[in-house]
């Protein structure tokens, strides 16, 4: 692959440190969420990874509707990751929620979810690693 993009951060502390891009537009303080044994202060490596993935399949859905002149320009994609304990270490989850315009009927609707799911670089990354589901509201 030959990158047209490449996004540069640095954590420092981990989970309760500071990670910063090298441009300096993302500056933000981590913290462990409280259910985790952290204070819940900063944001998280999931908040950022559904942050990043909401974003990235709203664009690969705008992508995929655009190629079939279907206007998803509204819809809405909210990513849950979800982490937990597997095995001696730890498991990444996500629930995709993708809110359609109203002008979108439900059949055209899946079938533009399933492509974007195709198309999206997070869906291709996590493809395999970890469950996502899709689920169009």
């Amino acid at each position: 692959m030959d990158a047209l993009y490449t996004a540069v951060a640095t954590a420092t502390h981990g989970r309760d440190g500071r990670t910063v891009t090298s441009d300096g537009k993302l500056d933000l303080g981590l913290s462990a969420p409280v259910e985790l044994g952290g204070n819940g202060e900063g944001t998280n490596p999931e908040q950022l990874f559904a942050a990043g993935y909401a974003a990235c399949f709203g664009s690969a859905l705008g992508l995929v509707g655009q190629s079939a002149k279907v206007d998803v320009s509204d819809a809405a994609v909210t990513a849950e990751v979800g982490i937990g304990k597997q095995g001696e270490g730890f498991a990444l989850a996500v629930t995709l929620r993708v809110e359609l315009p109203d002008s979108v009927d439900r059949e055209t609707g899946r079938k533009l979810v399933e492509q974007a799911h195709q198309v999206c670089p997070y869906s291709n990354a996590t493809r395999g690693n970890i469950p996502v589901e899709l689920v169009i509201e």
